[in-house]
């Protein structure tokens, strides 16, 4: 049994109130630890040791927050077996998926911002003929709230955490209750990379109290948080009357269009991936395959062949393509989704049934399910399911597909597989996503901004658009 503490002013520490959650490894059903269920004490502990640490973290210079930020990069390289295993037995997730995928892409993010800071410019205006200059301060904020999700556990913590610090606040931070074991680690990285006590505080939870009492928090000044929509709204509707900066990148329910004209090969691959990476639990993830009425008979049937060749194993099997589901209240609901598809005349393609594992038969699998649909306006077609289970439907035309695409009340991503340069411009022009792939599906630049419209949230995360976020604009104007 692991017992994950709180990583407060830089040491471990045990809920003041002695409140416990079991931590349950989805791969086999069984608890193998428990974590804090923080307090409103606390987090206010948390947040006094960040309050404190701020004054001397925000005058840091540029290049030694860089230095850190890099080491703390440098160093989760160096424990990539430690942490990849530990994601995939707190997630589900397949090992090989966290080694190649969940792990680097936490290291680059710490690397990716320690740069970013030293580049990140203001801006200055001369006001010819009125002899003044105006000139820009982006100075941190103070303390600020993260919040991640457990889908891409360390991936998303240091996606906030890591622009929070280089900008130069300090963090009080909450991992999902779900999957805590990858930032608890990371907190013996950070003393090992020399990050000052207090700068970033870890307090373990679940949303409900730990969380509540970082968002209704005072003083602490802007809140990251990336989750459900509902979760979302809730956040909004404590912090926005407390005038916080928010950004929140909530759900999705992506579309992937698919025209006769793509190049077949590597838009049936892609698709593949795009539906059921990590269990279909990623945000992004394109749940809704629109297919060209020429081409959907012969996707149909390539599409569903592949999909029944995905391996649904235990995670640490190297030939194990869908792993466990994060927990079993998940897999109750997206067995309830798949009913749900069959009583509104979907059919059931291929999947939809649970998988048992030799050794874990406790475990939370699940076959990757293609459900064909009639028409767009079904459940299954309009709300987010967050697993591996995708929908598949002819379109005619342009307009018709265009006009599905956008009928849901989600916004974040959506895919594009064409080779007409006009349709990609009309279309990509029109769609009301966040982020357009075209030919492509999760190439991502960490300089470009990402988040999503609508229902899918507010904000832009990603790039320099995380350093404004973190940091406050003040204008100073010169009369010489």
């Amino acid at each position: 049994m692991i017992n994950i503490q709180n990583y407060i002013n830089g040491k471990f520490m045990s809920p003041i109130a002695n409140g416990w959650i079991d931590n349950y490894n989805p791969a086999s059903g069984e608890v193998y630890g428990q974590i804090p269920n923080s307090s409103k004490e606390d987090v206010e502990n948390a947040y006094i040791a960040a309050k404190s640490a701020f004054p001397t973290w925000s005058q840091t210079t540029l290049e030694e927050r860089s230095r850190i930020l890099i080491r703390v990069s440098e160093l989760l390289e160096a424990n990539l077996q430690r942490f990849a295993e530990a994601e995939s037995k707190d997630n589900g997730k397949p090992i090989s998926l966290a080694k190649t995928v969940d792990i680097p892409r936490a290291a680059s993010n710490f690397r990716f911002f320690g740069n970013a800071i030293t580049q990140f410019a203001s801006e200055s205006h001369e006001s010819v003929g009125q002899q003044a200059i105006n000139y820009t301060l982006r100075q941190p904020i103070g303390v600020v709230g993260c919040i991640s999700p457990w889908n891409l556990p360390l991936y998303l913590f240091t996606w906030k955490i890591a622009p929070a610090i280089a900008a130069g606040n300090c963090v009080v931070a909450k991992p999902s209750e779900v999957t805590p074991m990858t930032a608890y680690l990371l907190s013996e990285v950070l003393n090992e990379a020399g990050l000052p006590k207090g700068v970033l505080n870890i307090v373990h939870g679940l949303g409900t109290t730990t969380g509540q009492a970082i968002i209704e928090h005072p003083d602490i000044k802007a809140i990251s948080f990336t989750g459900g929509t509902a979760t979302g709204a809730h956040i909004a509707k404590v912090a926005a009357p407390m005038f916080k900066k928010l950004s929140l990148e909530l759900g999705g329910k992506n579309p992937n269009i698919i025209f006769a004209d793509c190049d077949y090969d590597d838009m049936l691959e892609a698709t593949v991936r795009s539906s059921f990476a990590n269990q279909g639990q990623i945000c992004l993830c394109g749940s809704r395959i629109f297919v060209e009425t020429s081409l959907y008979e012969k996707f149909k049937k390539d599409f569903v062949k592949k999909v029944t060749q995905l391996k649904v194993g235990h995670p640490s099997k190297s030939n194990t393509n869908i792993g466990a589901l994060v927990s079993k209240p998940h897999l109750k609901k997206i067995k309830e989704y798949i009913q749900i598809a069959k009583e509104e005349n979907g059919t059931i393609l291929c999947g939809g049934n649970d998988v048992t594992v030799k050794d874990f038969e406790g475990g939370y699998y699940l076959e990757p399910t293609v459900i064909e649909v009639e028409n767009d306006e079904c459940r299954v077609n309009q709300e987010e399911i967050f697993g591996p289970v995708v929908t598949i439907m002819p379109f005619d035309t342009e307009d018709n597909v265009l006009q599905m695409a956008n009928k849901v009340k989600y916004g974040l991503s959506a895919t594009l597989w064409t080779n007409d340069l006009k349709r990609t411009i009309r279309m990509s022009n029109q769609l009301q996503a966040g982020i357009i792939w075209v030919n492509t599906w999760m190439m991502r630049d960490l300089r470009t901004p990402f988040g999503g419209v609508k229902a899918s949230g507010v904000g832009r995360e990603g790039g320099f658009e995380a350093l404004r976020f973190f940091t406050e604009a003040k204008n100073v104007c010169i009369k010489y």
